[in-house]
């Protein structure tokens, strides 16, 4: 790869004196400097696919598009017309002008009188090419582009692909330099192992909460779960706690007790509501039964329970009202004592899951320590850096072992790599986009000799995080439409995401949970820990409420310390019967500076999977509210204020697009209608800070799928 695709670590961490006087008198930091040639492509065509390769028998250049697999001999110029939607090429550009920026249409002749004798084989994408890289500070001007008539027939059926990120924009925030991270670099022989110990993990979850508590495990309990131990962890791997205080898990222990004695689920006829009463009844007189409770607890539970089951005898002609509110009774009656007799041993569910996560995050750690070839010595702790910068990607202090080999290969639209028999697949699209943030971010590998070794280990890290279920965790990684993130440009200046990933992340700077396996691809590491002097960002927390709450403090801690311009528009669910600590907080706080409130089936989000699944999954409807806040200091507020006007077009940026369909049931939640939210027991607002709130609202069990709603509270 050419050194003018690589910025150099001083390029990347341009610095200047520390501040002295008013906020009004200190200049920016400097951007990133680049001494690099112009590109070779234009960075758009790079974006679309096109990349320049050599033809070993022509002895001579050429440009292949792995998108659309096309071939041509000149360099390739927009505006060429899908053969598909526009077969005559009535909407293309017309050439005859002289425009740069056209391309001759091409006739049904030159199609047909097109050489055989072409060299149109794939070429590797990432050896026998030498993409041009844009530099951080070159101008939309001056990028060279070149007029050029096609010499090679188009295949016959275009790939499109619709573009969710805008990697162009440049960062507003600023930090103080930091030294480089002390994390392990990530190893696909490593990743590997972690896949296997965490999938035993989740078998030995499953198999405690059947023996103990006769219960299937609440859908992603133990994907929120590991966020939940995140948060507070202290351990030296990136996805296994091992080291968290408390030991027993207050996300995992609510979402288990909310099971007990069954999981209930959203009614829609007058049957299934008195059949799930009857359960509800009859698992509860069984449980007491065989546990060691107390003689009142059993009095309470069996009268109440045999008074259920014989006013359900009785009374034939009761309505789903009726029987919605006897269960609201019930597990109002019940629910206190079948947690106190169940308390113990769920504890010990916590307790046992805890204790094997921590044992193997200490054997990993040997194993990837014994790859390195210069083991980390302890570091002593350096003193903070005064000079601001242009926020950065993180960087590892330990240099990366050489990596081994990971096959590529294209099935249609999605690239797949394996590695020992063990396969991940992302789609065409963000495969490029992957290669683009790791040109802009990466600066130990400029050959791309590790590239495909480390998109194995970033895909595979994320999915063994959410689970290989289908449509499992998507819900912890939705994003904001385009729309909206075009809105917060334009009105907000917003540059950077607070809680994004490689994968589903708008802008190539973010805050990611993996410094290790992110940071090649743009990532500034975990927020909580990226502490911006100045800057304009867009929080969109995975709904945990320990998350979240976290997420306030730090939040406003920063607001507090900085006199520079500081703005965060957090957006989270509109959860109100109880409400969470974290929108308390942030209602209550003095750096907010005016609120949105987002009516539930009015807008939509992006599909965490958007990286492997359908266009037409691509949206979904959220079923719930979303509150926006703006969180700014007086110097934020000043030159960011949310005005009527800014507000109003991103409430229009927030309107679903007509052109898509209004509920989508994959990957996104189960569809909703109005009409059925009143359907769910009352009780379920009761006790919805518990993290398997959405099971009482599920309709798997009617609908016979594993769909699950996303917008779930932890």
């Amino acid at each position: 790869m050419s050194n003018d695709s690589q910025v150099s670590v001083k390029g990347e961490v341009a610095i200047m004196p520390s501040p002295s006087g008013s906020a009004s008198s200190q200049e920016p930091p400097l951007s990133p400097s680049t001494t690099s040639k112009p590109p070779e492509l234009p960075d758009e065509l790079v974006q679309a696919g096109w990349s320049k390769c050599w033809s070993r028998r022509e002895n001579r250049p050429y440009y292949f598009n792995r998108f659309t697999n096309q071939s041509l001999w000149e360099v390739p110029v927009l505006g060429q017309h899908d053969v598909i939607s526009d077969p005559l090429g009535l909407n293309a550009a017309s050439s005859d002008s002289g425009d740069s920026n056209g391309q001759r249409k091409r006739r049904i002749s030159e199609e047909q009188g097109a050489g055989p004798n072409m060299d149109c084989g794939k070429p590797s994408p990432l050896i026998d090419f030498t993409p041009g890289a844009k530099p951080w500070n070159s101008a939309p001007e001056d990028k060279p582009t070149q007029p050029a008539t096609p010499t090679t027939p188009s295949p016959l059926f275009v790939v499109v692909f619709s573009i969710y990120w805008d990697l162009d924009a440049q960062t507003n925030a600023v930090i103080r330099e930091h030294p480089p991270a002390n994390h392990l670099p990530p190893h696909p022989e490593i990743e590997l192992q972690r896949a296997q110990l965490v999938t035993k993990l989740r078998q030995h979850y499953h198999e405690l909460c059947h023996q103990r508590e006769g219960i299937d495990p609440p859908r992603e309990s133990f994907n929120r779960w590991l966020l939940e131990r995140k948060v507070i962890d202290k351990g030296h791997d990136p996805l296994l706690p091992s080291d968290c205080e408390p030991v027993i898990s207050p996300s995992m222990f609510r979402e288990i007790m909310n099971d007990i004695p069954i999981r209930l689920s959203r009614i829609k006829y007058k049957e299934e509501a008195r059949k799930l009463l009857f359960k509800y009844a009859e698992a509860a007189k069984k449980m007491i039964d065989s546990r060691n409770a107390s003689p009142e607890s059993r009095k309470v539970v069996k009268w109440n329970a045999e008074d259920t089951m014989s006013w359900l005898r009785r009374d034939h002609s009761a309505s789903k009202e009726d029987y919605m509110d006897r269960l609201e009774h019930l597990r109002q009656q019940c629910g206190p004592h079948l947690t106190a007799v169940a308390k113990d041993s769920v504890e010990g569910i916590c307790s046992k899951i805890y204790q094997l996560s921590a044992e193997y995050s200490r054997r990993m750690r040997q194993t990837h320590l014994s790859l390195l070839q210069d083991p980390p010595t302890e570091a002593s702790a350096s003193p903070q850096q005064s000079r601001l910068v242009y926020c950065y990607p993180v960087r590892l202090a330990l240099p990366s072992p050489p990596l081994p080999r990971v096959e590529l290969h294209f099935e249609n639209d999605v690239s797949c790599l394996r590695f020992r028999g063990e396969m991940v697949k992302v789609n065409r699209g963000h495969f490029s986009k992957l290669e683009l943030l790791y040109r802009y971010s990466c600066i130990d590998d400029p050959r791309f000799e590790k590239f495909l070794s480390r998109v194995w280990c970033l895909l595979k890290r994320y999915q063994v995080m959410f689970g290989s279920g289908a449509n499992e965790g998507t819900g912890l990684q939705g994003a904001l439409p385009v729309s909206v993130f075009e809105a917060l440009i334009r009105q907000f200046g917003v540059s950077f995401e607070c809680f994004a990933s490689p994968l589903n992340c708008y802008f190539k700077q973010f805050g990611s949970a993996f410094p290790d396996t992110d940071g090649f691809f743009g990532s500034r590491g975990p927020f909580l820990s990226f502490c911006p002097v100045s800057g304009s960002f867009e929080a969109n927390p995975p709904f945990c409420e320990e998350l979240m709450d976290i997420m306030v403090t730090h939040f406003e801690a920063l607001l507090e310390k900085s006199s520079e311009p500081l703005s965060f528009i957090v957006f989270v669910p509109e959860w109100r019967d109880p409400v969470t600590p974290a929108l308390t907080r942030m209602e209550g706080s003095r750096f907010l500076r005016h609120q949105l409130n987002i009516p539930a089936f009015e807008h939509e989000y992006r599909s965490g999977s958007q990286h492997i699944c359908k266009r037409d999954e691509m949206y979904y409807r959220a079923v719930h509210g979303t509150a926006v806040l703006f969180l700014q200091n007086d110097a934020g507020f000043a030159k960011w204020a949310p005005t009527p006007e800014r507000l109003a077009e991103l409430m229009a940026a927030y309107r679903p697009s007509p052109s898509r369909p209004a509920t989508l049931s994959s990957p996104g939640p189960a569809p909703i209608t109005p009409g059925d939210k009143d359907s769910t027991p009352k009780a379920a607002d009761r006790t919805r800070r518990s993290q398997n709130w959405s099971a009482m609202v599920d309709v798997s069990s009617q609908r016979g799928d594993d769909s699950d709603f996303l917008w779930r509270r932890c």
